[in-house]
């Protein structure tokens, strides 16, 4: 089964957007291609059990089928995917990030994605067990000291993530729709939300 650059753009997008309800119009203008051509990448991750739908009027609303075993493992390939398909840049700060594993879950955010070299800092979004906590943000103090650009972190718990998603804060929001490491326990994370 191949999947083109679409349907990973769809998927993805409706995983790292659990405040939203997609259908193929609203869709079509996030992925910018016509509604009857995510229509037809919609019908067929539903057929393959990717995704499930359920009507609200005559639109049809598609989520992830969390229920799925294949499909965990492939949106998991997905995020693994996006993460080494990144440009250089965002590779090089994946790869110092891997070495913090007191971190569940790493989220690569804000204007390092869509400016780059120009970013003034890195925003990540650390989810940490408490235990974990000041181990971690020594290894962060310890890596701006020897980086030009900074990272500027963002520390959360399990919990207070999936209250800050439930809440919908903005921040966070954005964050999820970043580059994630840790794909496994951010998918968990997610199918408790939705």
């Amino acid at each position: 089964m191949k999947k083109t650059k679409n349907e990973m753009r769809v998927i993805l997008n409706i995983l790292k957007s659990p405040e939203k309800e997609y259908n193929a119009n609203n869709l079509s203008k996030v992925i910018e291609i016509t509604p009857m051509g995510v229509l037809k990448i919609l019908k067929r991750l539903e057929k393959e059990e990717i995704l499930v739908s359920r009507k609200i009027g005559n639109a049809s609303i598609y989520k992830i089928n969390f229920k799925n075993e294949f499909a965990l493992e492939y949106i998991t390939f997905l995020l693994k995917k996006e993460a080494e398909q990144s440009p250089p840049y965002i590779k090089r700060w994946i790869y110092e990030l891997k070495k913090m594993n007191e971190s569940e879950i790493i989220l690569i955010f804000g204007s390092v994605l869509k400016i780059k070299e120009k970013a003034k800092d890195i925003d990540v979004l650390f989810v940490v067990k408490q235990n974990n906590f000041n181990i971690l943000k020594k290894k962060i103090e310890q890596l701006n000291k020897i980086n030009e650009k900074k990272i500027h972190p963002i520390y959360q718990t399990f919990d207070d993530f999936k209250k800050n998603i439930i809440k919908q804060d903005k921040v966070i929001l954005s964050a999820i729709k970043g580059v994630v490491l840790g794909d496994k326990k951010f998918i968990h994370l997610i199918q408790k939300i939705k």
